[in-house]
């Protein structure tokens, strides 16, 4: 297939009649159209507006999707131990799998290719199996709790373990490597230092596992942490084994100086969620800071109950914004900045080779979106568009792995049936659901 547009293939690379050609699962050729029509002439042309690379969510929770409005104006740990906890508590298993392909469908309907996927404690299977079946590229983990956890969803510390080993077993490496285990601790709040301790010991006996969980979102977290530990937050993570180039801390926006030194020592990524840190009223991630030091910083939505929305395009733009207020500065965050978080930041987050750009013999994580409204008119500048003015719903075409899961000309979402997702997500009875 030849894809045609202006295409965006990384923050630097713009070619505004430009051509991208996928054949099975890779991206063949990146340039300009005349060139790249002449070299393959045998192909499927698909014109769109704006080409641009899979985006990828560093932090989500898909199975929280439901949750969507249950908890607003409520801080992180009320919000979480009295809203979103017992939520997760209440589904099954057929109400874990209809909020990860709502989840799911949403992403893919509005340009995220990749994620990093926070799941619960209980039923990770269902996820597992929706991630495969619709398409999307992502590093999943069953979340582990065997401390301060609510009823329905506390664990014995080795049944935890156990359970995380079956699951790496069953599907880290599903689907031609698409599908990988991040081992989930939820935080440090809610594990103990053998839950800790277990979930490195896991990712190290398996190669390609990482470890994924939260740190330092929230200033009274910071204080349980302290009190339990005698440490700071990521400074305790540091001892038990919980830093280093296969970890993503999600958030990280209470940090003091050592423990920046000890994230950017260790390689450690950091995922910035700015939405849920605003909504939450968690405080502002120091970001420029981080990225200063060479810190990897990737960029998430979180969840919907604190995000309202998994839009990337959405993200994007409220990372730079708040960031400028923050620092008083104009020049702070510049597009460029956001976009590699949006992307290649993000794939290397992940823990996935080859994606994030693109580039020839790269992964076809592709997506196109529609400039054919009043918000791109006129427009100056692509870059500038995708990160402060583009929305999901300006997408009308999404690519993963060679293959086209979402086609607006063909109907929608091509690996399932979006209307009876709906449908089946507005039917789940949960606690805490604010309406009938």
């Amino acid at each position: 297939m030849l894809l045609a547009g202006t295409v965006i293939a990384d923050s630097a690379t713009v070619h505004d009649d430009g051509a991208v050609v996928v054949e099975d699962d890779r991206i063949v050729a990146v340039g300009d159209r005349a060139a790249v029509e002449d070299a393959h002439p045998d192909h499927e042309v698909r014109e769109f507006d704006l080409l641009v690379p899979g985006l990828v969510g560093g932090h989500i929770h898909s199975v929280q999707s439901l949750g969507r409005g249950i908890a607003d104006d409520t801080a992180l740990l009320d919000w979480l131990f009295e809203h979103v906890l017992p939520m997760e508590a209440s589904l099954d298993a057929e109400g874990m799998r209809a909020a990860a392909e709502l989840g799911y469908l949403e992403l893919l309907e509005s340009g995220t290719t990749t994620v990093v996927d926070h799941l619960s404690v209980a039923h990770a299977d269902e996820a597992f199996e929706a991630a495969a079946e619709m398409g999307i590229r992502g590093r999943l983990g069953k979340v582990l709790m065997d401390k301060r956890a609510p009823d329905g969803l506390a664990e014995d510390t080795d049944a935890a373990l156990r359970e995380t080993e079956r699951l790496v077993e069953k599907y880290h490496g599903a689907c031609d490597g698409r599908i990988r285990y991040a081992v989930t601790p939820r935080f440090a709040v809610s594990c103990t230092e053998e839950c800790l301790r277990g979930a490195r010991d896991i990712a190290d006996r398996y190669d390609g596992v990482t470890i994924h969980t939260h740190a330092s979102e929230n200033r009274d977290e910071v204080e349980t942490v302290a009190e339990d530990t005698g440490m700071r937050n990521i400074e305790w993570l540091h001892e038990v084994g919980l830093t280093g180039e296969d970890v993503v801390l999600a958030h990280c926006v209470w940090t003091d100086e050592r423990e920046r030194e000890l994230l950017a020592e260790t390689g450690t990524n950091v995922t910035y969620c700015p939405s849920s840190n605003m909504k939450l009223a968690s405080g502002v991630a120091p970001v420029v800071d981080y990225l200063d030091r060479g810190i990897n910083v990737a960029l998430g939505n979180d969840g919907p109950p604190c995000n309202n929305t998994l839009d990337p395009f959405t993200e994007m733009r409220q990372a730079s914004l708040l960031q400028k207020v923050e620092h008083l500065d104009p020049e702070a965050t510049p597009a460029q900045v956001i976009f590699e978080m949006a992307t290649v930041n993000g794939a290397k987050a992940a823990g996935f080779e080859r994606v994030g750009e693109l580039r020839e013999g790269w992964k076809a994580d592709v997506v196109a979106l529609d400039t054919d409204v009043t918000r791109a008119t006129p427009l100056h500048d692509v870059l500038s568009h995708l990160v402060f003015g583009a929305h999901g719903d300006d997408v009308e075409f999404t690519m993963v792995d060679g293959r086209v899961v979402y086609d607006e000309a063909a109907g929608g979402l091509q690996t399932g049936d979006a209307d009876e997702i709906r449908r089946r997500a507005r039917s789940v009875d949960f606690e805490g659901a604010s309406q009938p």
